[in-house]
């Protein structure tokens, strides 16, 4: 990625004049279908409010966990998904690698309780189109749905977009270990210190038990961190959980 523009807006973008809803040509004059997915209905509800409101925009779908979700993103193909991004029984990463594999159309966009830089990039690296906040305005929201349509990307301008594009090397003594971790170990990482139990965690991220714990091993090792106890307290210590927000 390269810099970001003003207003959490990637370049390659095309931003809406706000005349036609920032509808790419491809919609035609029929609204944007939306599918939203988060595992708290009032949550579900605020969200498609924000949307309708917003207009030109056809809820076609709530869910509240993630294997719903993809259930039916599959079925029935929406233009949008808006996902939490932990989502119970199927990450969020998770939808949207089968959401490619599949070779759907959706464009999924994530909304966060965090905003750390391992999980915004993590999030875009499997193919986000949009990162927002849970604590912006209902107005970032609006603007990330205007500009994925339009087909381009972003990323909340309450994250503090300098740090994502900080050069890849190779990790030293004082680095942040958290970069340190490997896409699978951070989602495992995430998941951990929502209260996840391993066979919870196998099943949202698609993997087998044995995996899981393999990678929970590798990044209890590389956190330097020896039981979950001990991973929840450095995750809250460095703002990386929901609760933390």
């Amino acid at each position: 990625m390269s810099k970001i523009l003003d207003g959490g807006v990637l370049p390659g973008s095309s931003p809406s004049d706000g005349r036609d809803g920032g509808r790419p040509p491809e919609h035609g004059a029929g609204p944007a279908k939306l599918l939203i997915a988060d595992s708290l209905a009032l949550v579900c509800d605020g969200l498609a409010s924000i949307c309708l409101a917003s207009g030109d925009i056809e809820i076609v779908a709530r869910c509240y966990d993630g294997l719903e979700a993809w259930q039916s993103i599959s079925r029935l193909k929406p233009s949008l998904a808006l996902l939490d991004l932990t989502l119970p029984r199927l990450f969020a990463g998770e939808i949207i690698r089968r959401c490619r594999t599949a070779l759907l159309s959706t464009r999924c966009l994530i909304v966060a309780p965090r905003s750390d830089r391992k999980a915004v990039v993590e999030a875009l690296r499997a193919g986000a189109c949009a990162y927002v906040l849970k604590s912006d305005p209902g107005t970032h929201l609006v603007d990330a749905i205007r500009q994925v349509l339009a087909g381009g990307v972003y990323v909340s301008p309450s994250v503090p977009i300098q740090s994502l594009f900080i050069p890849k090397k190779r990790p030293a003594a004082h680095d942040d270990p958290i970069e340190s971790l490997s896409t699978r170990e951070h989602q495992v990482f995430t998941l951990l210190v929502a209260g996840y139990r391993a066979k919870e965690i196998a099943a949202t991220l698609d993997l087998s038990p044995k995996t899981v714990d393999t990678y929970r091993s590798n990044l209890m090792r590389k956190l330097d961190i020896r039981d979950v106890a001990s991973l929840v307290k450095f995750a809250v210590q460095r703002n990386l959980t929901e609760a933390s927000v």
